[in-house]
């Protein structure tokens, strides 16, 4: 078992100290991984961090990982918090762990992502520092992700590090998107329980009646709840919630307001937490579980395979195709099929 500041330097996992630790793991023999599995199985919280890093650089050594990891998976309940840039994510998902432990949940982990710059490429992994509260917890491991440029909300890796999370027994694990649009949804494949979070100032009833990520939510936060409008924005959410068809037995999203302070402070967090154990009794009791967790198959075997596709569409002649399109000899449609007889078989 690690020291506590051992420990403290996985939980802060997204430090520098950190994916310099993880850089010689990945080019270790696959025995060594094996005895870094162990490791963070056993609470070892720098070897976890190492495995996310190697999942992070997508290493070719990943794709063995992941079957070693495999048998012990699927056991993690996860939780995605996600909504517009300053609603709050990162406050809530702080007070929520706050909450989480206090009421007796064994190991919680969080994956927070934060964006990187289209310009550097590096990113403020900001997350940490509003979590700073719960870094003498050896039972709450923090770890921040960049994007990378990766799009809806998440980074690629997310999949692969929910794994090793949930191998390493972490029992329950929380998502926290990047600052997300309308069209954002991709929290909605990874999740068991989707909170959608909003705050004071986010438009009129137009706003919330459009399609996109207020569709995907379980549970509805209204954060900042004692600014000026909250009523508004619960009156508007209250509306839409009621235009949808839902069939007998079908889950009814609720709204709670939240004002969370990371601190005593907090309010409506502890009604957050019974809602969302509600839900999950219910996706238990309904057979909901086994539909998303088969959908959330799909959606990574699916992203997998398009990945290797487009690697080898970039290997290949597309441009002589491309060419004979521009000049008029050959349709789109005909190149594409072309182009799909070549690489799929």
């Amino acid at each position: 078992m690690a020291s506590e500041a051992d420990a403290k330097a996985g939980r802060l996992a997204g430090s520098e100290a950190d994916a310099k630790a993880g850089r010689p793991a990945a080019s270790e023999a696959g025995s060594e991984a094996g005895s870094e599995i162990d490791r963070a199985r056993a609470g070892d919280t720098r070897a976890l961090a190492r495995l996310i890093t190697l999942v992070e650089g997508a290493s070719p050594r990943v794709r063995s990982l992941i079957k070693d990891l495999l048998p012990g998976t699927g056991r993690a309940r996860v939780i995605g918090l996600t909504g517009a840039p300053g609603v709050g994510k990162s406050t809530v998902t702080g007070a929520l762990v706050g909450a989480l432990r206090a009421a007796g949940a064994g190991r919680v982990a969080v994956l927070a992502v934060d964006p990187s710059s289209p310009f550097s490429g590096g990113a403020l992994l900001g997350d940490r520092i509003r979590m700073q509260e719960h870094a003498t917890d050896d039972q709450v491991y923090i770890r921040s992700m960049a994007s990378r440029g990766h799009l809806g909300g998440l980074a690629a890796a997310t999949p692969q590090a929910i794994r090793v999370l949930d191998a390493a027994g972490y029992g329950l694990i929380i998502i926290e998107t990047v600052g997300v649009g309308q069209a954002e949804v991709a929290i909605a494949s990874l999740a068991d329980s989707v909170v959608v979070l909003l705050a004071p100032g986010m438009g009129d009833a137009v706003q919330a009646a459009k399609a996109g990520i207020l569709e995907v939510a379980d549970l509805f936060v209204v954060n900042k709840a004692d600014k000026p409008d909250s009523h508004q924005v619960v009156r508007d959410l209250r509306g839409m919630i009621a235009l949808a068809d839902r069939a007998p037995g079908a889950w009814k999203p609720p709204i709670v307001t939240t004002v969370a302070m990371n601190g005593a402070r907090d309010e409506g967090i502890g009604e957050l937490v019974s809602r969302l154990d509600a839900h999950w009794d219910w996706l238990k009791a309904s057979g909901e579980l086994e539909r998303r967790r088969l959908g959330r198959a799909r959606e990574e075997i699916t992203a997998l395979a398009f990945a290797a596709l487009r690697q080898r569409l970039a290997q290949s002649s597309v441009d002589a195709l491309a060419s004979r399109v521009a000049d008029g000899t050959l349709d789109p449609f005909a190149a594409a099929d072309e182009l799909i007889a070549e690489h799929v078989r």
